[in-house]
């Protein structure tokens, strides 16, 4: 495998991969390493609380 392939959170093995291993609907990413991609899930859940936050400044909700 190549090692200019992307790294991936396999949500059915539960951890990093490199490259696509598994089908499309199993994966998260890609993402630039192997340690943003064993932090996937927190990534995910900053950038939603991030885009929440937006949503209810621009919506006036805050």
């Amino acid at each position: 495998m190549e090692s200019s392939e992307p790294w991936f959170y396999c949500l059915k093995h539960r951890r990093p991969e490199h490259g696509r291993q598994e089908a499309e609907q199993y994966l998260l990413g890609p993402f630039p390493d192997e340690a943003t991609a064993a932090r996937a899930l927190d990534v995910i859940r900053e950038r939603e609380a991030r885009k929440e936050a937006e949503d209810r400044a621009w919506s006036g909700d805050d």
